[in-house]
């Protein structure tokens, strides 16, 4: 073997380590979560939507009248449970349409947890709750980029010579 592939493989191994000791170490916490949007379960679909849209969030959590979490509503659920099916926003209501008792995490879980949860139940949006199952924060899959972007500044956000980023200040809808 040559001395480059060597050197090459002790960083990456390095790098491997430091990414494992971040992810069974750092907790939930860390990934900054954004703050939830709160609504009724007799809210509307339109009132939600708007409300995500001019907050720049992929959900609104659904709570009861003691505040804690009985339901989320995302994009995803708009797409699917809402216009694939023709119904109208301004009618619909959002316990009609919402992931009722979603799975939620605490702020003192690890990261590797709340991965390992959205990777094998396909979520994108986690609400995150306190001892008292009152939402506190929603966890998105970008907080999870974000926070790795952090561990690895150097090898996430160094581009190549001739890389660049179409419009990195507009934002889609994922």
């Amino acid at each position: 073997m040559s001395e480059f592939h060597d050197e090459y493989s002790e960083a990456l191994d390095g790098e491997f380590r430091k990414l494992e000791d971040a992810l069974l170490s750092d907790q939930v916490r860390l990934l900054a979560p954004s703050e939830p949007i709160r609504m009724s379960a007799d809210a509307t679909v339109a009132e939600a939507v708007t409300r995500m849209v001019d907050n720049r969030r992929a959900a609104v959590v659904i709570v009861d009248p003691s505040g804690h979490l009985v339901g989320i509503f995302t994009e995803r659920d708009l797409l699917t449970r809402v216009v694939s099916l023709g119904r109208e926003l301004a009618r619909t209501r959002l316990g009609d349409v919402m992931t009722s008792s979603p799975e939620a995490l605490a702020p003192h879980d690890r990261i590797c947890f709340a991965i390992n949860r959205m990777h094998a139940a396909g979520y994108r949006t986690v609400p995150l709750v306190d001892n008292q199952h009152r939402p506190i924060g929603v966890v998105t899959v970008n907080d999870v980029v974000s926070w790795l972007a952090r561990v690895f500044p150097e090898a996430i956000l160094n581009l190549r010579p001739g890389d660049r980023v179409n419009r990195p200040a507009q934002m889609d809808s994922g």
